[in-house]
């Protein structure tokens, strides 16, 4: 919202934004920054804007920058207008028949005593509160004093006065601050500061960076990152002696300009204020991005023109880029989100006192020479509250959400007071650029070609599946993967709390894909739908195989009944917490309630984790079992021998193994599987098959790309399409020799590879 220069100061607009009256208050202009919690005159003028206007749901008070009071905040003082406008209108409070007083000078005073109470409602409510008490004390005291012919009416008054001071006590105004009553002062406001704590957006500080290279460091490592063609760092790794984690220091952009670049883009900040984007754009990062991209170029340009500086075209665009980035962007987090290595980035109360920490893919945990500053760090978290449409409060103090800018994607999670009582902390989880697929898996050796092989061939058999792990373990980048496996033939529904999964690429590659947003488990009430409604739903949309970004709380059970219905006979598949078989199945049924019978519907159980190695200062991510769930158990699984493995991990070969059981055919799993598909029934020798050839034809793929140096042979894209080749060559070759013999379909198949590479 924009007021022009005309807008009288202290105006108040109505606008309705997604499904909300919003209250805009023009305080350009004013020689004081508006503040609900510190200034009376501020509270009274917002009040009787909200009497006036009782359906509001948010407060904006627009000056340089934009304070947002979001709906609990403002439906405080909007409880208050309404008992202001009640005691007023319907009690008629000031009226000689309410304040039974025959004499002149009785009247005047009790008159006077409730409109001082009316006034101060509107300005300072706690001193109101308290007043009122002090005068029910003060009549009473009369009471007793008095006359016994003038008591009918003194005590008239006093029950006045406690049907108001009831009233009052009865809102959840009173109900929120009277924990802090005892210490509040009269005359100051500090006990509004418990509650009234705006959104400020955005924000122009820019965070703080060590420039110096620690003297008694060495270098590691030196590379360079890029955002583009005209935003690129430099990252230096050192090791300190003393330290045990390595240190990445960082050297954007932003630290190599000249004073003239400087001045340009300090100049431009303050005209940029003007043109904030309004709190729903924070919704189309895209394109407000686009916008104030083209608005920083040109006013750039003014201002060099202007004040007589000389900047060339790529200079030009470099500024403008910064100045997006540290106006309504992340400042330097997209800095470090650049960066390809970079896995987690960690930044722990309180923040401006404590450097980020990040963990890198070669050089584990990190520290860096970044120092964001508290004002930053408090408008990322207003923008992501804003982008999520989730709420980040005291009574909410997780959120979790998503930030996504061009093909940077990443993880955020938020805690603030009083989970976190030294203040707002990040844990952000950066997500590959591009999906990972089960070559890319087979290359760095999470699983090897005979597991993908296997993996292929379960999501093939749309089996159920759930991908178990401990944090950070990979889960959901191997689901991702999974579903790359998924023939872009059948229509899939995700379901996530948190947009994790790489759906926008699958659409790109033409997948038939329905994202459900759902509530966060974490969260008790909020307009989103809960994950268990959305599971139902999808099973009302049609024949689709389903996707569960992680099974986290109640909607447990209901995953669990599309399991037992099979989806449809299609793949449902979901990430879990737990280091083994037996840990999921006693989180599902133990923690989650789900009934120990249902738990049978779990067809595969893959579990990935961290290995650590033998000093504790590295780990790798390696897929460790592959399990099936039996289904003649009754109630222990691990007891009745209801879990079998079918890969195992080898630690001293660091490798997958196939076991006895899956070697000599004894799968129930893939025997179901197999007796559907005709010449499989019975025949373990032609689907183990099927299996190796499905694994040589992922290890083909990683080969081809290591010989000829085409890494995007192991992206989302050709492998869709060599799959979908697969299956073409498999479906040509079981019309004529009855079934898809891999000494028939590999040479097929690699010779469509061959050309394929001939034409790129």
């Amino acid at each position: 919202m924009e007021f022009g220069g005309e807008t009288p100061l202290y105006s108040h607009q109505i606008r309705r934004e997604g499904g909300e009256d919003v209250l805009y208050v023009n305080y350009l202009g004013a020689p004081f920054v508006p503040d609900l919690a510190g200034s009376a005159e501020v509270m009274e003028r917002t009040m009787d804007a909200l009497i006036e206007n009782p359906n509001v749901s948010r407060i904006v008070f627009v000056q340089q920058k934009n304070y947002n009071y979001d709906f609990k905040e403002t439906s405080f003082l909007l409880e208050l207008a309404q008992l202001y406008v009640y005691l007023i209108k319907q009690e008629q409070i000031l009226s000689p028949e309410k304040l039974s007083a025959m004499q002149e000078q009785v009247y005047s005073q009790r008159y006077n005593q409730l409109f001082s109470f009316l006034y101060l409602l509107k300005r300072d409510p706690i001193l109101a509160y308290l007043n009122l008490e002090d005068l029910i004390v003060q009549a009473k005291v009369i009471f007793e004093r008095i006359e016994k012919e003038n008591q009918s009416s003194q005590g008239n008054y006093i029950r006045l006065l406690e049907k108001i001071f009831n009233f009052l006590e009865s809102t959840k105004f009173v109900r929120e601050f009277k924990p802090h009553v005892q210490n509040y002062v009269k005359g100051t406001r500090d006990i509004y500061y418990k509650i009234f704590k705006p959104d400020v957006i955005p924000n122009f500080t820019f965070t703080r960076l060590v420039s110096e290279l620690p003297e008694d460091a060495e270098i590691v490592d030196q590379y360079q990152i890029s955002g583009g063609e005209y935003d690129e760092s430099l990252v230096t790794i050192l090791r300190n002696q003393n330290d045990s984690k390595l240190i990445y220091h960082l050297v954007p952009p932003e630290n190599t300009l000249s004073e003239p670049q400087n001045l340009l883009l300090n100049l431009a900040k303050n005209v940029l204020i003007e043109h904030q984007p309004r709190a729903e754009e924070f919704t189309d990062t895209e394109r407000t991005r686009h916008v104030f991209f083209n608005i920083s170029r040109d006013l750039l340009q003014d201002l060099a023109q202007t004040k007589k500086i000389s900047l060339k075209y790529s200079d030009l665009n470099k500024l403008a880029t910064i100045l997006v980035r540290h106006t309504i962007g992340f400042g330097v987090i997209e800095v470090l989100l650049q960066d390809k290595k970079i896995q987690d980035i960690v930044l722990n109360a309180p923040i401006p006192l404590t450097k980020i920490f990040l963990r890198h893919q070669d050089y584990e945990e990190c520290s860096t020479n970044v120092l964001p500053s508290q004002e930053e760090v408090d408008s990322w978290a207003a923008k992501f509250r804003m982008i999520s449409g989730r709420p980040l409060d005291e009574a909410n103090p997780i959120l979790d959400t998503q930030l996504e800018i061009d093909k940077l994607r990443a993880r955020i999670a938020i805690v603030q007071q009083p989970l976190s009582p030294s203040g707002i902390s990040y844990a952000i989880r950066k997500h590959r650029e591009e999906p990972w697929t089960l070559p890319l898996f087979i290359k760095n050796r999470t699983l090897n070609a005979f597991a993908a092989g296997l993996l292929s061939f379960l999501i093939d058999g749309a089996r159920t599946m759930l991908i178990a792990g401990t944090r950070s373990s990979g889960k959901t980048s191997l689901l991702g993967s999974l579903m790359l496996e998924i023939l872009p033939k059948t229509r899939i529904i995700v379901i996530e709390d948190s947009l994790e999964l790489p759906l926008d690429a699958l659409r790109k590659l033409n997948y038939d894909v329905l994202r459900m947003k759902v509530r966060s488990a974490l969260l008790k009430s909020t307009t989103e739908v809960s994950a268990s409604d959305g599971i139902r739903t999808s099973l009302r949309l049609g024949d689709s195989s389903l996707i569960i970004g992680e099974v986290r709380s109640a909607e447990a059970k209901a995953l669990y009944e599309a399991m037992r219905i099979g989806a449809l006979a299609n793949v449902v598949a979901g990430t879990i917490h737990g280091a083994s078989p037996y840990d999921v199945f006693d989180r599902v049924v133990n923690d989650l309630n789900v009934p120990t019978t249902s738990f049978k519907a779990t067809d595969i159980i893959v579990v990935t984790n961290p290995i650590k190695s033998a000093d504790g200062l590295s780990s790798k991510k390696r897929v460790l079992l592959v399990t099936e769930v039996r289904k003649h158990w009754t109630k222990d699984p691990l007891l009745e021998k209801g879990f079998v493995d079918l890969l195992r991990y080898n630690v001293e070969k660091d490798e997958l193994e196939p076991t006895e059981d899956l070697i000599n055919g004894d799968s129930e799993i893939i025997k179901n599987i197999a007796s559907s598909v005709k010449g499989w029934a019975g025949n373990w020798d032609a689907v183990y098959d099927n299996i190796l050839l499905r694994a040589k034809i992922k290890q083909e793929i990683v080969n081809v790309a290591e010989i000829t140096g085409n890494e995007k042979l192991l992206e989302a894209k050709f492998n869709v399409l060599a799959n979908q080749v697969f299956h073409r060559i498999s479906s040509e070759v079981r019309e004529e020799f009855g079934l898809p013999y891999s000494d028939k379909v590999f040479p097929l198949w690699q010779k469509w590879l061959n050309e394929e590479i001939k034409k790129n």
